[in-house]
């Protein structure tokens, strides 16, 4: 079998969760002490494929790096997307770069599936997750077999209530490409985009035979709030190990990075804390600390606070992006 070719589509500018994407693309957003892309590229990497595409485009150059530093060991490939047309747009600037066959994870989405004794069995398979609101996804209807039968983008009226993940593996890679190109000339969209959707239904079509597997989890970091359920999983998940601390009480489980500087502190349950915090008098649970943040004076939940970001002050909830300022009480008051 050819080499399998993994596509990373990490072009998005991620509006959902501004202010934090104004500085740094979404997949470099840390979710338990990792950004979002390095879990991606661990995942597709378990799953024996050295080969990997990635679809940049705002600050596409930071992903470029980030890549280049961390993961020396793959065959990386950057394709800079210029114009914003769609996922199925996207997947096609890959073509030249694709033989054997293909697989492909959104770079907002992590899955955990059986997918990696399929992917040796030379199957074609996307896989699919039971929801309760179709009508924001693509769906799948599926036969009684497991095979895939139809797909639709984001239907208004009930077909089905399998959503695409955003995970899929095409052993026909130049069938893909093929219909992605047709679709493109012939200026066929779907919300006014070419829609990778489309490209799998006319696949259907032509014969291609593909399976959908259940997801076991779907993880969804497209914004703030979804972004801290990730965290939450997989902190859970992970455990990773935290030592005692001074002036510390750690409610399991958190993240704290070993640079971090941490001061009459409560943290947890459900903390990421990045390289560089520092942080006096503070309660908090459910958030995300970013690198080299300074938190002071200030109980905080279900938040979210940016890289160099400064925060002062009684308050309960906040999304503060990068490099912000926030002083609500004097610099002598504290809440201990």
């Amino acid at each position: 079998m050819d080499e399998i070719t993994g596509i990373l589509p990490v072009a998005g500018i991620g509006k959902r969760l501004q202010p934090h994407t104004f500085t740094l693309p979404k997949v470099l957003l840390p979710v338990a002490g990792k950004p979002i892309l390095g879990y991606l590229i661990d995942y597709v990497q378990s799953l024996g494929i050295k080969r990997i595409i990635f679809i940049t485009g705002h600050l596409g150059n930071k992903i470029v790096e980030f890549v280049q530093k961390n993961y020396q060991a793959i065959d990386a490939i950057f394709v800079r997307q210029e114009e914003f047309l769609g996922l199925g747009y996207a997947i096609s600037l890959a073509a030249q770069y694709v033989k054997g066959p293909v697989f492909i994870n959104l770079g907002d989405t992590l899955v955990e599936a059986d997918t990696k004794e399929l992917i040796k069995d030379g199957i074609s398979w996307i896989v699919l997750k039971e929801v309760e609101d179709p009508r924001r996804f693509g769906v799948a209807v599926t036969d009684g077999t497991g095979i895939i039968t139809k797909v639709v983008e984001k239907p208004q009226s009930f077909i089905s209530n399998l959503a695409l993940c955003g995970v899929y593996f095409f052993e026909n890679s130049r069938l893909l490409f093929d219909c992605l190109q047709e679709l493109i000339t012939q200026d066929r969209r779907t919300k006014n985009e070419f829609q990778l959707t489309d490209a799998i239904e006319m696949m259907i079509e032509k014969g291609e035979k593909i399976i959908g597997i259940p997801a076991k989890v779907w993880l969804d970091c497209g914004k703030p709030e979804t972004l801290l359920e990730t965290n939450r999983y997989l902190l859970e998940k992970n455990r990773p190990s935290v030592g005692s601390l001074p002036t510390v009480v750690i409610n399991e489980p958190v993240f704290i990075d070993p640079s971090a500087q941490l001061r009459n502190c409560v943290v947890g349950p459900f903390v990421s804390i990045g390289r560089n915090v520092s942080m006096s008098n503070v309660i908090v649970q459910n958030s995300i600390i970013n690198d080299n943040a300074n938190v002071k004076n200030v109980v905080l939940t279900d938040s979210v606070i940016g890289y160099s970001a400064f925060l002062a002050g009684n308050l309960q909830k906040i999304n503060l992006g990068d490099a912000s300022q926030v002083s609500l009480m004097a610099e002598e008051e504290s809440l201990f």
